[in-house]
């Protein structure tokens, strides 16, 4: 029977990971979080990391309540940072010096530079810490924080939007709009809870997408188009708006068909402000490409192609996640582009599974949604 103290610390925390969600996408390289002080049963002040460079949620919380906080209880999603790596203050001396007794964590920071380390120096200074409470659901909020910070690749979601029977488009290539209204608000608040978007040039030839993110209040992320023999035009949409795009294509001095205008197109499309990345070998790695967006600080990376891009994708094993818009529409035809392409399984333990699945429904078009089992 779980006890009502327990309940209560549940309530808290998760009142920490709602207040933690509203800067979803805002707080990259960073990790949401959300927290909260309780002084005799009551929530006095409460506060979340809103972007990078910005206070923490921790010393937002204590500055609102002002000397009310000594002898609190501070309710936080993420262990409180203790490093002065960074462009903030530790947070850890800003708890010790406010006076507060006891610190509820949901999950502890896998950053190296914290690692435990902040809940230890609490410790030490005498204040009682409890880790642990809900720590699979703050993990899952934080789950492109955690892989980015812990193996320096980012998060890979693969999205589709898709008919009942997996066509993407038609035989002549339309696919505007396979899926409903709010399917595709779905769609673009999902774009601006990321850092990139990654395309392949078939895409930007057949719909020339801006891969913006037309919410509002959510920034647009960065655009990646894979571009083997750099055929992106330079009026192409998604050169058009700020942040920047790169481009991914094939090294020119790799013994490999070129076209004699190709450096001057690369000279163009980079005084267009594109970014070019370019890799040996015939075709790109998936993996090896991932690696650089890494170290330019990019953590998560959506994946929005054709059935090319998402077989590469996922034969590469890069992909963590999968979210699958279905409509209830059937296309048919043989001729009619698949979701996935690529190679064919064999067996059907050979296919790709997935785990933690979850079905969600936008009007008229349902999602499903689930992680890659590695």
């Amino acid at each position: 029977m779980v006890s009502c103290k327990t309940m209560t610390d549940e309530a808290y925390i998760r009142r920490t990971l709602a207040l933690a969600a509203r800067a979803r996408g805002m707080t990259s390289p960073n990790p949401m979080v959300g927290a909260l002080l309780i002084k005799n049963g009551k929530v006095i002040s409460e506060g979340y990391h809103k972007k990078a460079g910005a206070p923490h949620a921790e010393v937002i919380a204590i500055d609102k309540a002002e000397q009310r906080a000594k002898g609190s209880s501070l309710y936080v999603s993420l262990e409180p940072c203790c490093h002065k790596d960074k462009r903030t203050p530790p947070c850890t001396q800003k708890i010790i010096s406010s006076g507060i007794r006891k610190v509820i964590v949901s999950m502890k920071d896998p950053n190296p530079k914290v690692a435990g380390k902040g809940v230890e120096e609490l410790q030490k200074a005498g204040i009682q810490v409890i880790t642990g409470i809900l720590e699979e659901k703050a993990r899952e909020l934080n789950e492109a924080y955690i892989k980015h910070v812990t193996s320096g690749l980012p998060f890979v979601i693969m999205k589709v939007a898709m008919t009942l029977d997996g066509k993407i488009a038609t035989p002549e290539g339309e696919s505007k709009w396979i899926t409903g209204g709010k399917a595709r608000i779905a769609v673009h608040r999902l774009r601006g809870s990321v850092d990139a978007i990654m395309t392949g040039i078939g895409t930007v030839k057949a719909d020339d997408p801006q891969l913006t993110c037309r919410t509002g209040r959510l920034k647009d992320p960065l655009r990646i188009v894979i571009d083997p023999l750099l055929e992106t035009k330079t009026d192409a949409r998604v050169l058009s708006c700020p942040p920047e795009t790169i481009i991914v294509t094939r090294r020119a001095d790799a013994g490999l068909n070129r076209s004699p205008g190709w450096k001057k197109r690369r000279e163009l499309l980079e005084g267009k402000g594109a970014r070019i990345i370019e890799y040996e070998g015939e075709r790109l790695d998936p993996a090896w490409l991932m690696k650089e967006l890494g170290r330019l600080g990019i953590v998560s990376v959506l994946v929005e192609g054709g059935s090319s891009l998402n077989s590469s994708c996922l034969e590469s094993g890069i992909v963590d996640k999968v979210m699958f818009f279905i409509a209830p529409k059937i296309i048919g035809g043989r001729e009619s582009f698949t979701s996935v392409g690529g190679k064919t399984f064999r067996r059907l333990d050979e296919a790709f599974m997935l785990r933690d699945t979850k079905i969600r429904r936008f009007g008229e078009d349902f999602l499903i949604e689930g992680y890659i089992r590695k």
